[in-house]
């Protein structure tokens, strides 16, 4: 064996050890777990090939390759070599040259179960990685509610997002900007996934920067733009509803670049849908001078705002959720608090899929006017 296999012992390739028996053997893989190709001979003392190979199977190593060798015509081992898990077979007397060519095979799969490994290995990094993500996702968006507890006689906030993969592109936010107002923003960046994930944590923080420091909506979506605009990779884009509230009077200030019309549940239970966007989606033309409208609240006044993946949500029969069926629940949430009417939207979307994938991030900001 050593002689007709010396050039490749020789280079490194092969390395070979021996054993007189199934006992001896396990001894040699237990202690030199390199191995991978057991060449048996079926007939052996204190342990036969069969129960070696039994003994190899139990290991559950992925990689290991066993070729028995039997004597010519004993075919009911050999077929039960070949059921038992054995990757080939070998007769005596033994042809070097066949041999090796079953060798070389064996070293074929043994290589593509190493890079199936490695791959899964990657897959299972990536993995842990996307999860991290999403809890790192996650914790940039608000997740305390009430997110002002000092005005809870006269407003009432919930938002919820939900990504279709293991981290989405939509986000919502609010913060403060002075005692009397406070920003709402909800967004949709183009794509999912990794790059959709990043270019929205870009999104997301050079909004609040710019709402921080400018006066209005328009305002702050133009300096957003042109920023955005600047160092957009791939064409990337963000459609944009953001909005300044006045606590005090229920007045809202609010620019659309290219978002979902919100929905306006009135006290007495009447639905309104807001004007179409009159502005660009954010992120693609530079120069651009975005244009906001005004909303009055009344007290018992919702106003739903919502990215695309509720209203066009899937079923098994590829039909859309739609704005109709929102507005029905809407409707019947009239008098509910905001957590209330999202969660309702929530069941609502998921009811209506029917166990369809979900295709695109739900996401929901719903701000209700109580005095």
């Amino acid at each position: 064996m050593k002689q007709y296999f010396r050039r490749k012992i020789r280079n490194g390739e092969y390395e070979f050890f021996f054993a007189h028996n199934g006992l001896e053997a396990l001894a040699l893989l237990y202690n030199n777990p390199d191995i991978e190709i057991i060449l048996s001979d079926i007939n052996m003392p204190e342990m036969d090939g069969l129960t070696l190979l039994a003994k190899v199977n139990e290991m559950r190593n992925p990689a290991l390759r066993v070729i028995m060798v039997s004597a010519y015509g004993d075919m009911k081992n050999i077929r039960q070599a070949m059921n038992n898990g054995a990757f080939d077979f070998a007769t005596k007397p033994i042809d070097m040259d066949d041999l090796a060519m079953t060798i070389e095979k064996a070293i074929a799969q043994i290589d593509f179960v190493h890079k199936s490994q490695a791959e899964h290995s990657q897959l299972e990094s990536l993995k842990n990685d996307l999860t991290i993500a999403k809890d790192i996702q996650q914790y940039i968006l608000p997740r305390v509610f009430p997110p002002f507890p000092e005005e809870t006689a006269r407003l009432d906030i919930f938002a919820s997002m939900e990504a279709a993969k293991d981290i989405g592109g939509d986000f919502y936010d609010f913060f403060r900007i002075d005692e009397d107002h406070i920003a709402l923003t909800i967004a949709d960046v183009c794509g999912k996934g990794i790059p959709a994930a990043l270019f929205m944590a870009v999104s997301r923080t050079m909004i609040r920067s710019k709402g921080s420091m400018c006066k209005s909506p328009g305002e702050c979506l133009t300096e957003s733009n042109r920023l955005m605009a600047a160092y957009s990779v791939d064409s990337m884009f963000v459609t944009v509803f953001y909005a300044i509230y006045n606590t005090r009077t229920g007045q809202m200030t609010y620019c659309n670049a290219g978002h979902n019309p919100p929905h306006l549940l009135r006290a007495d239970g009447s639905i309104e849908h807001l004007p179409l966007a009159r502005n660009t989606i954010v992120g693609v033309f530079d120069n651009m001078d975005f244009e906001e409208d005004t909303l009055q609240l009344e007290q018992g006044d919702v106003l739903m705002m919502f990215t695309d993946g509720v209203t066009e949500a899937f079923n098994l029969a590829f039909e859309e959720f739609g704005e109709e069926r929102l507005d029905h629940i809407l409707v019947a949430q009239a008098g509910k608090d905001s957590r209330q009417i999202i969660e309702a939207v929530k069941s609502g979307v998921k009811e209506f899929a029917g166990g369809a994938e979900q295709s695109d991030d739900i996401t929901m900001l719903v701000i209700k006017r109580k005095g």
